[in-house]
C-alpha cells in the first residue's frame, strides 16, 4: 500500500471519533509523521474545541519540525471559535502537508493551501479524496447549499411491507438492526416523522446505545395542522434535545400557544397542495439553524413526500426476511409513485450488509453522491 494512503486511512479512522459531535463542523483527524514514526495525532473533538492539526502539534512538539502532517481536510487560514491553523502549521516547522481534499467553506477552499505553499511547504493533495468527501458528506452538502443532508431511512418487510393490515409494526426488523439505527440517530443533527407517525406510535426518538452513550438529535415533526398531543412522549421523556414543529399558516393559533409553552419550537413553512408543508422550504429553514443533518424515519406519506418533493441524498433500507401480505398493509413509501418503471429513481453507490438475517441496501440519489460534491446535481 501506498505510504501516504496507509496514514490517510489512519486520519480518517481518527476523525470518525469526533461522529456526532462536531456539527456544524466537519469530521477531520490529523497525524504527524517523522522518519515513519507517528509523533503526534488528533481529531476535532467537538465544535468550539482545538481542531485536529493543533492537537497533533502540541502532542509531537518540537518533533513536528521537518515532518510530515496527514490531514483529511484543507487546513483552515481564518480565524473561527479557534485560530487558524495554518499559522500554527507553519510556525511549528512542518516541511510536507498531506491532504485528502480541499475545504469546501468559501472562508477556506484552496487558501489555506495557498498559504503553505507560499511559505515553502511541500503540499500533496487528493490522497483517498472520494473517501475523505463521504466522511464529510453532511458538511460538503451543507457549505455548498446551505442546506442538510437528508437520509431516508426505511425499515420494511421482504415484500415491502412496513405493518400489518392491523398498523402493527413491532417489530419487523431485528434488535441488532436497531442498535444500527440507534448510532446513526447519535450521528445526525435532527431526525423528523410525519405527525401520522406520532399519533400512531407515539414514538420517543432518542438515541439507546448501550451503557447510555450518545446524544440525542433534535426533533422535527411535519404536523401542518398542529395536531401533536400535548402528552407525546417527545414532551415528557427526559432529552435535552429539543423538540421543532413544522407548519403551516393554516394551524390553529390556539394549538400554537400550547405547544410553545410544551417548550416545541414551532416554525411555519409556506403549504402546497392541500395542507401539505413545503419540504424544499422546510430545509432551508432548518439551514439556519444550522441542521447540517436529516434523518428521516416516518411513514409511507412523510417518505412518498419527500421523494416527490426531490430533497433526499441518500437512502438506508432495511429488509426483514418476512412477508406480511395483503393491499391494505402500508408500503414503505406512499404518495403517487411514477408511471413507468424506466421514470423510477435509481439509486447509485450502492452498499449492502447483513445484520443477522436482515439485509441493509445504502445508496445515494443521482446527483448527490460524494463524487458529484452536489453541485452540479444530475452529475452521473
Amino acid at each position: 500500500m501506498d505510504k501516504d494512503q496507509k496514514y490517510m486511512r489512519q486520519v480518517f479512522k481518527l476523525a470518525e471519533l469526533g461522529k456526532g459531535k462536531t456539527s456544524p463542523n466537519p469530521l477531520v483527524g490529523a497525524l504527524i509523521v517523522k522518519n515513519d514514526i507517528i509523533v503526534g495525532q488528533g481529531y476535532h473533538e467537538k465544535y468550539g474545541a482545538p481542531h485536529a492539526e493543533i492537537k497533533a502539534l502540541k502532542q509531537a512538539r518540537q518533533k513536528a519540525e521537518g515532518a510530515t502532517l496527514y490531514i483529511n481536510l484543507e487546513p483552515c487560514r481564518h480565524k473561527g471559535q479557534t485560530p487558524p491553523c495554518t499559522t500554527e502549521i507553519i510556525h511549528a516547522g512542518i516541511k510536507r502537508v498531506v491532504m485528502a481534499t480541499k475545504d469546501p467553506n468559501p472562508l477556506v477552499n484552496g487558501q489555506g493551501i495557498q498559504d503553505l505553499k507560499e511559505q515553502g511547504l511541500e503540499v500533496k493533495t487528493g490522497v483517498l479524496e472520494k473517501a475523505a468527501k463521504k466522511l464529510n458528506e453532511y458538511f460538503f452538502k451543507y457549505i455548498r447549499t446551505g442546506t442538510p443532508f437528508v437520509i431516508l431511512k426505511m425499515g420494511m418487510s421482504l415484500d415491502g411491507k412496513m405493518a400489518t393490515k392491523t398498523g402493527d409494526s413491532r417489530w419487523i426488523t431485528s434488535e441488532l438492526l436497531r442498535g444500527f439505527v440507534h448510532q446513526l440517530r447519535n450521528e445526525t443533527d435532527a431526525v423528523l416523522v410525519g405527525i401520522g407517525t406520532v399519533i400512531r406510535d407515539n414514538p420517543r426518538l432518542t438515541t439507546r446505545l448501550k451503557k447510555g452513550r450518545g446524544r440525542d438529535p433534535k426533533r422535527i415533526i411535519v404536523d401542518s395542522l398542529l395536531r401533536t398531543p400535548l402528552q407525546a412522549r417527545i414532551f415528557t421523556q427526559q432529552s435535552d434535545a429539543g423538540n421543532i414543529i413544522i407548519t403551516t399558516t393554516n394551524a390553529p393559533a390556539e394549538r400554537l400557544k400550547k405547544l410553545e409553552k410544551n417548550g416545541a419550537q414551532v416554525i411555519f413553512i409556506k403549504s402546497i397542495g392541500k395542507n401539505m408543508v413545503d419540504l424544499k422550504a422546510m430545509l432551508v429553514e432548518l439551514g439556519k439553524l444550522q441542521i447540517t443533518s436529516l434523518l428521516i424515519e416516518g411513514g409511507p406519506g412523510i417518505n412518498g413526500s419527500a421523494i416527490q418533493a426531490g430533497i433526499i441524498d441518500k437512502v438506508i433500507m432495511f429488509i426483514a426476511p418476512k412477508i406480511i401480505g395483503g393491499v391494505a398493509a402500508p408500503s414503505a413509501i406512499g404518495g403517487e409513485g411514477v408511471a413507468r418503471v424506466d421514470d423510477a429513481i435509481k439509486l447509485y453507490d450502492i452498499k449492502t450488509k447483513r445484520f443477522g438475517n436482515d439485509l441493509m441496501i445504502e445508496g445515494y440519489i443521482d446527483g448527490s453522491t460524494p463524487a458529484c460534491v452536489w453541485a452540479p446535481f444530475g452529475c452521473q
